[in-house]
């Protein structure tokens, strides 16, 4: 298991990263301000700055722990299962749902890739190509039908009494019965076909 980044932060900079998720869980980005941050730790807001140059350097570190919190959620759903694609869709949806607001931190803007720890966002994203068959434009299929799925119920875009565990199930049915691509299950040779 690779390293969330937590371990090499500084008790103190832990401490402000847990406050920061604690305030984005309750009131959502929108409360994500240095100041709030700050009185939940208990210290004045400048002193934030001694551990995060920035703003968005927090919500970088959180964001890397989210990422390596839906690594092991995939990692748990992958276990002992023989659906391991319709294992992690449910575990995401089911983890976003609780997450709305770190969800939504983590989804809905460009990830600062270069910013992150080193090796998170790698690490989730490898169980979903491992249970795509190693493809890894089949696991982005994937990843963009559970995301656009996410997001549309956590707007509230579906009618009411939308069937939204059924439409679940008809897209990852879609994914599973599809199997790998036949690019990836007999590569080309010699350029002919």
């Amino acid at each position: 298991m690779a390293s969330s980044g937590a371990e090499s932060r500084s008790p103190r900079a832990r401490e402000i990263v847990a406050a920061a998720r604690r305030i984005l869980e309750r009131d959502g980005s929108a409360g994500l301000s240095m100041r709030a941050i700050a009185d939940e730790v208990g210290i004045r807001a400048p002193s934030l700055y001694k551990h995060f140059p920035d703003k968005e350097a927090l919500e970088v570190a959180v964001i890397s722990d989210g990422l390596a919190e839906i690594a092991d959620v995939f990692e748990r759903a992958v276990r002992e299962t023989d659906e391991p694609l319709a294992s992690i869709a449910a575990a995401y949806r089911a983890w976003a749902l609780r997450h709305p607001h770190l969800y939504r931190l983590m989804m809905e803007r460009p990830l600062p890739r270069e910013r992150l720890t080193p090796g998170v966002e790698e690490r989730a994203a490898a169980v979903v190509v491992a249970a795509a068959g190693g493809d890894p434009d089949a696991a982005r299929a994937v990843f963009a039908f559970a995301h656009g799925m996410v997001i549309l119920e956590l707007n509230d875009r579906f009618p009411t009494g939308a069937d939204l565990d059924a439409a679940w199930r008809t897209g990852v049915d879609a994914f599973v019965s599809r199997g790998p691509s036949p690019a990836r299950r007999s590569p080309r040779r010699g350029g002919s076909r």
